[in-house]
């Protein structure tokens, strides 16, 4: 255990933004297994908005980086065009 009171703190904060961390990415993966696992067109496209708006904010607050979060919405983009 930490014997300094800075290097308790810093323990206090790392485990707060650990689990809001946790708590993010699990949000948007939660949003993208239901996407893929959409029925119907009308229900992908407004799931594909909703991932879209948490991709970008996932990539700017840090949760995955922008790239990824790049790829992922083009690869989800495509997966609900070729949708019959």
């Amino acid at each position: 255990m930490a014997n300094h009171q800075s290097a308790i703190k810093r323990i206090r904060i790392a485990d707060k933004r650990r689990t809001y961390n946790r708590q993010n990415r699990k949000r948007l993966t939660t949003v993208i297994k239901r996407l893929r696992n959409a029925t119907s067109k009308d229900d992908a496209q407004k799931l594909l908005t909703e991932a879209v708006a948490l991709l970008d904010i996932s990539a700017s607050k840090g949760f995955i980086h922008a790239n990824k979060a790049a790829n992922q919405k083009s690869r989800l983009t495509k997966f609900v065009n070729q949708m019959a």
